[in-house]
């Protein structure tokens, strides 16, 4: 389901993404199974490995709606009866970008359905004080102008680790790139349709607010401690 300004539900318009969200696009994927494996993953009794499994399969979940728009074309296949048309993927290039560390959890699941996806990794981490991002990691494919990429990051709070890391996929040459996120934030849709209206958001949910040191409320915690067990 596609979300715009003018046809969101009452119960995200009023209620998870009540926050000015202008302009763009962003899908949230409200299939069942998803919605289910968030909440058990919001559960603070949820322990690492549950969390790390519930993160890996809804990863794979939401590749499935976000490469929903992946080309065909009909190539030939002999059935065991007869030979026909089919539908296969056209061989355009996909890129799996982690911002880490938690970006990790969701590539590492994604390549098993596009296994000759190339990966890549922007390291960025926030300062706790300015809650500005802060680069420490970039290694590309080089090759990524050519590619359809797919940005991997857990949680969209700010939004500033997003939006460094499209600036950086942009300085590379990528001119198609999709971000995926388990948990957003109306701020941190925002900003990135602000700034970068041209990347589509793939989402499991839209949450209310930020709270006052960053976190997505009622969110889920720290979603890299959480899948690391390190806090």
């Amino acid at each position: 389901m596609t979300l715009r300004r003018q046809d969101r539900p009452a119960s995200v318009a009023s209620g998870q993404a009540r926050a000015g969200i202008v302009g763009g696009m962003v899908t949230v994927v409200t299939h069942p199974l998803v919605q289910h494996k968030l909440s058990v993953m919001r559960d603070v009794h949820t322990g690492v490995k549950e969390f790390r499994e519930l993160a890996g399969e809804l990863s794979l979940l939401l590749a499935y709606e976000a490469m929903r728009d992946l080309e065909t074309v009909q190539e030939t296949v002999q059935t065991p009866i007869t030979q026909a048309e089919f539908p296969m993927l056209s061989g355009k290039k996909l890129a799996l970008v982690a911002i880490l560390r938690a970006g990790l959890i969701m590539t590492d699941a994604i390549v098993q359905l596009v296994p000759a996806a190339k990966v890549g990794h922007i390291g960025l981490y926030r300062d706790p004080e300015s809650l500005l991002p802060v680069a420490y990691y970039n290694k590309l494919p080089t090759d990524i102008a050519e590619r359809r990429v797919f940005l991997t990051d857990p949680m969209l709070a700010t939004g500033g680790s997003a939006v460094a890391a499209i600036e950086r996929l942009k300085e590379a040459g990528a001119t198609s790139i999709k971000l995926m996120c388990i948990l957003a934030a109306p701020e941190g849709i925002a900003l990135i349709e602000r700034e970068h209206p041209d990347v589509e958001m793939v989402v499991a949910a839209v949450d209310s607010h930020l709270n006052d040191h960053g976190y997505i409320v009622p969110g889920l915690g720290d979603a890299g401690d959480r899948i690391y067990g390190t806090k």
